[in-house]
This record gives C-alpha cells, structure tokens and sequence, in this order.
C-alpha cells in the first residue's frame, strides 16, 4: 500500500471530459501533487482515508478542496456585493478608504486568502491598474487561483494575478517602490464569526504571524502604503507598531497603516 500524502488531485465523480483529466493533471504536474485516478462512483471517504489527508477535486465548475472536515469551494462572497457597492458610486468600502486606492494603482495583496480583499482592490484600481496576490497554502492557492481565473470581471476591473509564493520570500525579490500599496491580512489570534469557508480557511492557511522585518520589506516595496487588517479585541497591530484607524465601532475589524519608505 502506497504511503498517505498530505495534499492530492484527483476528479469528481462520475464520467469526466477528456479536457477536464487534462487539466487536472496538468495542474498536478505543475503544483508538485500525486494525481489519484478516480474510478466511477467512488465515494470521496475511502480516498482521504487511504490515500490523502486532502484533495483537490477538479470539477467542471472550478476546483474544490476536500478533507474529512468539509469541503471549500472558490465563492466571491461578500466580494460581489462590495463591488456592486462600489460600481453604484458608494465610497464607504474600508480597503478602499486606508489604502487611498484609486485608478491605475498597482497593489501587492500578501495574504491571498478567500480572494475577497484582492477582488475589491481589482475594481478600485481598474483595467489601468494591477493587483497581483500572494497566497503560501497550495491548498488555498490552488482553489482560489482557478476561481479567480474564471471570475467574470468586467470591464472596469483588471485581473487578479494570483502566486503561489511566501510573503517574506517574495518581497525581498521585488525592487523597491514597485508597489502603490502593499496589504496583509494575517490569520487572526483569535477566530471570528465569518462566512462559510472561513473555518477551511483556518485549517489550510498560514499561521504565522506577521513579523516587524517582513512589514519592513514590505515598506520599501511600498510606494504610498503598506495596510494592516486586525482583529478589534487584539494586540495584532500594536505588536507591530501600528496605531488602528479611525472606522465604525460596530465593525470587529480595525485597519492599521504604515508609510512606504521609498
């Protein structure tokens, strides 16, 4: 018997098309995972018991994520309806408020997550701009990669550029000042009532906090500047320094930022 593997591909069940195979392990070969052939009508249970602790199913809609807890699928989400927001004139978004973000901006997102924040910067920057997003959990990466490449943008967004790629490690790559604004939104200390998928989110992203020499890099990739999401009842932005902004006191979240140095 083959050994478990932390993280496999596979397809959903049933009869897929010969593109969908296709795709799916060409996306095997390219993130580094084992590809398990499916046979019809196998149950999802047998495999995260004997083969993997999660799966990457790919479907005809997308890609969703699979462990014995639940599954995740990419969803705009409240994203959607804070486009929608923005598309009708109203300028009460807070990203767009702390990062002062306006057209043609280009915007580093360190903290992919669930897509939403990087979505919201797309619409603000618009076609002019750029949005290239960073996400350290393959798992949610390659979820919300293909999500994100199959989202109906519009005209008046450009796209998300989604990488696979830890936030220190890649900040220190980039030139200074080659960035409007950078944003993190580290996992929070404590958990937080939010949408489904947030607790999937838990389990597969990156726990590590946000750390003063990263937030530094950060600073001098950022030409304007680098913002901090936090959690209202914690010490996440006093740790580093940063004093929240003012914001409605009904909301859990508080934004902290911080010039870029360049």
């Amino acid at each position: 018997m083959k050994p478990r593997v932390p993280l496999a591909v596979t397809l959903s069940n049933g009869k897929p098309e010969d593109s969908q195979v296709a795709r799916a392990r060409e996306a095997a070969r390219q993130w580094g995972l084992p590809f398990l052939p499916r046979r019809k009508k196998e149950p999802m249970g047998p495999l995260l018991k004997s083969a993997a602790d999660a799966l990457l199913v790919f479907e005809r809609e997308g890609v969703t994520l699979w462990d014995p807890e639940g599954s995740f699928s990419f969803n705009p989400g409240m994203a959607h309806l804070r486009r929608l927001r923005i598309l009708s004139g109203q300028q009460d978004d807070a990203l767009l408020r702390v990062a002062e973000l306006r057209a043609g901006d280009h915007v580093l997102d360190c903290t992919l997550g669930l897509g939403q924040d990087a979505l919201v910067a797309a619409l603000a920057v618009g076609p002019s701009g750029r949005v290239v997003a960073l996400e350290k959990s393959l798992a949610l990466f390659a979820v919300v990669s293909e999500g994100l490449n199959a989202y109906d943008y519009g005209p008046q967004s450009c796209r998300v550029e989604a990488i696979h790629a830890d936030a220190h490690a890649h900040l220190r790559s980039l030139p200074s000042g080659s960035f409007d604004v950078v944003f993190f939104d580290p996992m929070f200390e404590k958990p937080k009532k939010s949408q489904p998928g947030f607790e999937m989110l838990r389990r597969f992203a990156e726990h590590a906090p946000l750390t003063p020499e990263t937030l530094e890099e950060a600073r001098r990739v950022a030409r304007r500047w680098v913002v901090v999401k936090g959690a209202k009842h914690s010490e996440d932005l006093k740790k580093l320094g940063l004093e929240s902004e003012p914001g409605s006191r009904y909301t859990s979240v508080i934004w902290g930022r911080v010039p870029g140095s360049t």
